[in-house]
């Protein structure tokens, strides 16, 4: 089922400034934050030596600003790089509701960095730092099918074969003939969310899903990209 979604609804869905639970997510680990605060702190004192050097006396009300904007980095970057996300979403000029169900899903382990260390004699050693994902396809009757890997939590447990799935889909077609890219996936008989990156406003989507779940006039494109073959488990 794929039912269009008017431009202010999705821009509800999509929110051009980042949501608290976008922000949680782009606020990091502790090591992402120790981060953020030691730009703030290099950014400070190149601020200070600039205006104290080049900008003189008579420009100290800017170098004030400045220093408070670049002090502050550690606690309005998350909002910044999450609304570029979903700015990267929100490009697209067509959305659709769209309702099929969990095809297949299997956990796979994937690399997701690597460390130099020394071990005891000297030796330079690279550890590897894998990460359990889950990986979900689900699909329609038209033959649509997309895939999503997401870090594996506990939850996922109550994730079947053959349960409802929402989510929205995103495309530059105005008829969605082609879709470019998709968002979380929602398994409404678990009130569960399987995504990495919290695209949507989940409370506007459940309303979305009851308003709309039950529509029967919808039209099905021949070509609704990206297509896959059904995965099997390794």
């Amino acid at each position: 089922m794929l039912v269009p979604l008017t431009r202010k609804k999705f821009e509800d869905l999509i929110p051009q400034i980042a949501t608290g639970p976008q922000y949680a997510y782009c606020w990091g680990k502790f090591p992402d934050f120790l981060k953020r605060l030691l730009i703030s702190v290099v950014a400070v004192v190149v601020v200070l030596l600039v205006g104290k050097f080049l900008l003189g006396e008579d420009l100290s009300a800017i170098t004030f600003f400045l220093g408070i904007i670049t002090g502050l980095y550690w606690l309005w970057a998350p909002v910044y790089w999450a609304s570029l996300r979903n700015a990267s979403y929100r490009r697209y000029a067509y959305s659709g509701f769209w309702r099929g169900e969990v095809v297949d899903i299997f956990v796979s382990e994937e690399l997701i960095g690597e460390e130099q260390t020394v071990n005891n004699r000297g030796q330079l050693v690279i550890v590897e730092n894998r990460e359990r994902r889950l990986n979900i396809e689900v699909g329609d009757e038209t033959g649509f099918t997309t895939q999503m890997q997401v870090p594996l939590r506990r939850i996922h447990k109550a994730v079947k074969p053959g349960q409802v799935a929402e989510m929205v889909v995103l495309s530059n077609q105005k008829d969605l003939g082609r879709i470019a890219k998709v968002t979380d996936i929602y398994i409404p008989s678990q009130n569960l969310w399987v995504s990495d990156y919290p695209y949507l406003r989940r409370d506007f989507f459940e309303d979305v899903s009851r308003q709309l779940g039950d529509t029967d006039d919808v039209s099905y494109p021949e070509d609704r990209t990206p297509k896959r073959r059904r995965s099997r488990r390794p």
